[in-house]
């Protein structure tokens, strides 16, 4: 999940035209379905790999000491926080057709 594109996508929260989610799948409604599930999807990566990069600074016998000069720690905490959230990443690769999607039942439909 470190890519380097991830800066151009606004750390704020960004009002949206609905129309343009729609044309991909049809549907309002489904293209938030598919956009909450990648946004899902996102969060779990980068905890997972937030929590990796932590893990490095885990040692058997924490002190304050210890906890309070970790400056390497705080700065990937931090690097992370600044992040955009999950939900603006999804948004941005639903609208710029970066997620693959599918709907099973609409394809039983079509086949049927």
């Amino acid at each position: 999940m470190s890519n380097n594109n991830k800066t151009t996508i606004a750390n704020t929260t960004v009002t949206r035209d609905l129309r343009q989610l729609d044309p991909a799948t049809g549907n309002l409604y489904e293209s938030i379905v598919v956009i909450s599930k990648r946004a899902n999807q996102i969060s779990a990566n980068l905890k997972e790999e937030l929590h990796s990069k932590l893990a490095e600074f885990a040692s058997s016998n924490d002190n304050l000491e210890e906890v309070f000069e970790n400056r390497e720690q705080i700065e990937i905490s931090k690097h992370y926080e600044r992040m955009p959230k999950a939900s603006l990443i999804a948004i941005d690769e639903f609208i710029n057709g970066k997620v693959y999607h599918r709907n099973p039942s609409k394809e039983k439909k079509n086949n049927s």
